[in-house]
């Protein structure tokens, strides 16, 4: 990173821009949105940024691939603000998210394993008991109808949605799935293959993408966190300012 000498070492906002490839409206966007500390200003009133401001901008782009955009500036606002505890319990909310999302992509390998043929006779169930098994309302049940994810039959006298064994399987993969953050427009498809196919083989590639992005997301963690702390160790303490 270049640094303007002619000021004592300190850094302008083209310098932060130019080693991270941003521009300077961005860098004082994020100066604007508490991202970064408040920059000090010269006696023409120009931005002056420290090494401090580049570590600040490193540790929130750092953030923003294991933790999101929007928890990333959470945690540098609240960390800027002199709230570090809040910023700790958002990346610990956030290493909790990761460790649920592993979880549910377990609970669909284990469906995915469980699939198999299943009688027509067995299984047979409504939409209001299928709906409080997977914690749903009936209407996104019927949202998923409507979208290709199950086919239940009506039944003549009725009229009434009838979910066999085969349907309730359908239900507890699109379930799932929706849990690890596919789209119905995702699902459908996949669920088609299922049937057709008779097996899950059309999803191995996606659950090998499905685990390759938690990895990636564990990994930018790590990254994160290294980059975190050398920000909040080149922080100045507050307990020893006062007691100065």
């Amino acid at each position: 990173m270049t640094r303007n000498f002619q000021d004592g070492g300190r850094l302008r906002p083209i310098d932060l821009a130019r080693g991270h490839g941003l521009s300077t409206q961005a860098i004082r966007n994020y100066e604007a949105a508490g991202i970064l500390p408040d920059a000090e200003r010269t006696r023409h009133d120009y931005r002056a940024y420290t090494p401090l401001h580049a570590q600040a901008l490193r540790a929130f782009l750092a953030l923003v691939p294991g933790h999101g955009h929007q928890t990333a500036t959470l945690i540098m606002q609240a960390i800027n603000r002199g709230t570090t505890e809040d910023a700790l319990r958002l990346i610990d909310e956030s290493h909790a998210q990761l460790i649920d999302d592993r979880r549910t992509l377990q609970a669909v390998e284990a469906a995915l394993d469980d699939l198999g043929p299943v009688p027509q006779e067995r299984g047979d169930t409504f939409v209001g008991p299928l709906a409080r098994r997977l914690g749903i309302r009936p209407a996104t049940l019927r949202k998923w109808e409507r979208a290709g994810l199950v086919r239940p039959r009506r039944d003549p006298q009725t009229g009434y949605r009838v979910y066999c064994a085969a349907d309730v399987r359908d239900a507890l993969l699109a379930h799932q799935l929706r849990r690890g953050g596919y789209l119905l427009e995702q699902i459908a498809p996949l669920i088609a293959q299922v049937r057709s196919a008779g097996g899950v083989a059309p999803l191995e590639s996606m659950l090998c993408d499905w685990h390759a992005r938690l990895s990636a997301r564990g990994r930018a963690m790590l990254t994160a966190a290294a980059a975190l702390d050398a920000y909040l160790d080149g922080r100045p303490d507050p307990a020893r300012r006062q007691a100065e």
